[in-house]
């Protein structure tokens, strides 16, 4: 495992983050869960949203039985569409502690923004919670550049506390389309140099474009219509070419080369993966250890024609 710091977060984050999305049964989730924490991984991703709440309940269970919840890091989310509001924020907020069995997330985001509701009511409520001690570190997840840094220029005339994370998608792939309603890249040159410049940490989701760099992401194959839809294009094909190409010469595969890729940015990066089983979460995390040059990485990009 490898690990970065955030701060206002005592311990280092395991870069890697065990998402819970996708998780309906603890006896199946538990090994998985515990096979994560036995490599070095200490972080988990819920939300209110998931499953209506069944995963926060799922894996408050786990917190409970496990007796970990003070060696990880937890993040929640709340207020996703179409109940984004500042009020929202909060009940939902205290919904998912009460599933969770705990009395904090450290580390929270708004899963959506609402472009009808001024920033700074939702600047308000979360620094109010943080402040109460039942969020840490908080953010927005699926917001533009221009409101996030709306948000901080009002907390800052205010002197409250602002955004320090965000969750957006980044990618090797482009996302050509929002795979949902209402999501947001963070992989335009302007957000990547905002979040070198502010020190913001990212945390990724579809890190690795929901399995573009595997063999469903081949151009002949049109019948995933999300794929063809978020992902398929040109450009990106080439990316897959060069991820390709690249795992070849490094002795790896081209889903761990893209989420290197991810993870090789010039600023705080972490990924969100929602392995199925032990044998997926281990090749996410033997992953980690594919490492890439500037070079390299600019080269996989298209930014450069030749290594």
């Amino acid at each position: 495992m490898i690990y970065g710091t955030i701060p206002g977060v005592a311990t280092p984050v395991a870069r890697m983050v065990m998402g819970v999305d996708n998780q309906d049964d603890l006896t199946r989730a538990a090994p998985l869960f515990d096979d994560y924490i036995e490599r070095g991984g200490n972080c988990f991703d819920t939300a209110r949203v998931y499953m209506r709440g069944g995963c926060e309940t799922l894996f408050g269970e786990y917190l409970t039985k496990s007796g970990v919840r003070d060696r990880i890091v937890l993040i929640g989310k709340g207020a996703h569409t179409p109940n984004c509001t500042p009020e929202a924020a909060r009940s939902q907020l205290e919904q998912s502690l009460e599933a969770l069995r705990t009395d904090r997330v450290d580390i929270y985001f708004l899963h959506r923004d609402n472009l009808e509701v001024p920033v700074g009511e939702f600047v308000d409520v979360l620094d109010a919670l943080h402040r109460e001690g039942r969020i840490g570190v908080f953010g927005g997840s699926n917001w533009s550049l221009e409101r996030f840094r709306a948000a901080n220029d009002y907390a800052k005339r205010t002197g409250k506390t602002g955004f320090t994370v965000l969750s957006n998608n980044l990618a090797l792939a482009r996302m050509v389309e929002p795979v949902w309603a209402g999501c947001v890249s963070a992989r335009d040159p302007e957000w990547l140099r905002h979040l070198e410049d502010s020190g913001t940490a990212l945390f990724a989701w579809s890190s690795t474009a929901r399995g573009f760099f595997t063999e469903r992401g081949d151009p002949g194959l049109r019948d995933d219509a999300e794929m063809v839809r978020a992902w398929h294009a040109e450009d990106n094909f080439e990316r897959r070419r060069r991820a390709i190409a690249l795992a070849a010469a490094k002795g790896t595969n081209p889903v761990q080369i893209a989420m290197a890729w991810v993870l090789s940015q010039p600023f705080a990066t972490f990924a969100l993966s929602g392995p199925r089983s032990i044998e997926e979460s281990r090749r996410n995390i033997e992953g980690l250890s594919a490492d890439l040059t500037e070079a390299e990485r600019d080269w996989l990009d298209l930014r450069r024609d030749t290594l």
